[in-house]
């Protein structure tokens, strides 16, 4: 079928990289590529042998014109990009320079302002669409699989969605005092930063971790859980009609909030840089180095994660719930790809994304949301590659 360029080389890229190899009828070819050649060598390595061709590169993300010759010299028929948030538009420049399809699997963040949000790469729509190219923005799990979640309850099950709480759960265990299951430095600007959610046609803000629920998870238990901002709550107002309130919630143990909170009160979690020994550091970057690698945490994490969407709306004219999730066991995650299911929940759907733009169901010219695309054939798929979903129509609803 055709070749992907895979840009990253961390957890995340490591799933997409075992997925793209199992499903080789439609990836003949990867090229896995990062500012650290060595680590791309060694995910070469443990999947040579198969029937996708595995070729390694080494290019910075930062400079479109490295990209630029990377992407023409391998021509690939899209670009996975699974690297840092801070460099989408980097890649997406380079993407249009070369006319190559894109997807990435979170939005855009500038390195100096803890902020994420789509308007930097929604204005690259127009360019998009005249350079006859596809960019499929956020498909991870959340943003990702969420949005389509939503797509496909719109389609099948409501006239009108009203309200949509997005719950995700990480019920493991890896057993550090702390650490973070992705990034640390995307993960702790994340929930240190002003929490809020769409109500009737606009943002209300709320201060850090300020409102909690406890909530009862099936396959996990009970946990509590905290309204953060998340990015799919942008595109999801815009994209799904109708809608009046959308909520996103994580689960967070005490530990880590209590370790985090100490951390922000001695300045750790800052992205201001300091004078340290004649040098200028970013606190929250000295902090990430020495946090465990989040890719170290497969083969010590235990339990399950559960993702998942909760509906409230109307089908002809009758008031209608609806709770569509899916459960991932972090063990079997590292069993098959040697990755807990963090990264995992992440890489399937980026894979799938890929997938979707290369065999034309998700194919056409301009920048996309998951949940602008049919929903169908990228559930079908959720099944078939590891991310298996269920379904409620009676669940317990968020107060």
């Amino acid at each position: 079928m055709g070749k992907a360029l895979i840009i990253g080389a961390g957890g995340v890229a490591g799933v997409v990289v075992h997925k793209c190899c199992q499903n080789s009828e439609v990836f003949e070819e990867i090229c896995i590529a990062s500012r650290t050649k060595s680590k791309c060598d060694a995910l070469k390595e443990k999947l040579d042998g198969g029937k996708t061709k595995i070729t390694t590169a080494r290019v910075d993300a930062d400079k479109v014109e490295e990209l630029v010759a990377l992407i023409n010299d391998y021509k690939p028929d899209i670009v996975i990009n699974v690297a840092l948030p801070y460099q989408d538009l980097t890649i997406m420049d380079a993407c249009l320079e070369t006319k190559t399809d894109y997807l990435d699997t979170a939005n855009y963040e500038p390195l100096d302002t803890a902020k994420f949000e789509y308007s930097w790469q929604w204005a690259y729509r127009e360019k998009f669409e005249k350079a006859g190219i596809t960019a499929v923005l956020g498909c991870g799990f959340d943003p990702g699989v969420t949005g389509v979640f939503s797509a496909y309850a719109a389609k099948h099950y409501f006239d009108e969605i009203i309200y949509i709480d997005i719950l995700d759960c990480n019920g493991g265990d890896h057993g550090y005092p702390f650490a973070t299951n992705f990034n640390p430095e995307i993960n702790i600007r994340e929930v240190s930063a002003k929490g809020s959610y769409w109500e009737n046609g606009g943002w209300v803000e709320t201060e850090p971790m300020e409102i909690k629920r406890v909530y009862n998870f099936p396959e996990v238990g009970e946990k509590d859980m905290y309204l953060l901002h998340h990015e799919e709550l942008e595109s999801l107002a815009v994209n799904i009609k109708g809608i009046k309130r959308i909520r996103f919630f994580m689960t967070f143990g005490q530990s880590y909030l209590t370790h985090l909170k100490c951390l922000k009160n001695v300045g750790m979690t800052s992205i201001e840089p300091i004078e340290f020994e004649g040098k200028q550091i970013v606190p929250l970057q000295f902090l990430k180095a020495v946090l465990p690698d989040p890719a170290s945490l497969g083969p010590r994490t235990v339990g399950k994660t559960n993702i998942g969407c909760i509906f409230q709306g109307k089908k002809d004219g009758k008031e209608k719930t609806y709770y569509l999730y899916n459960v991932c066991d972090h063990q079997e995650c590292y069993k098959e790809v040697g990755s807990q299911a963090i990264s995992y929940t992440t890489g399937v759907p980026a894979m799938i994304g890929a997938m979707m733009v290369m065999t034309g169901k998700w194919k056409k010219p301009g920048v996309y949301n998951v949940e602008e695309f049919d929903p169908d054939p990228f559930l079908e798929a959720l099944n078939k590659w590891g991310l298996p979903w269920q379904e409620d129509f009676n669940p317990t609803l968020v107060e």
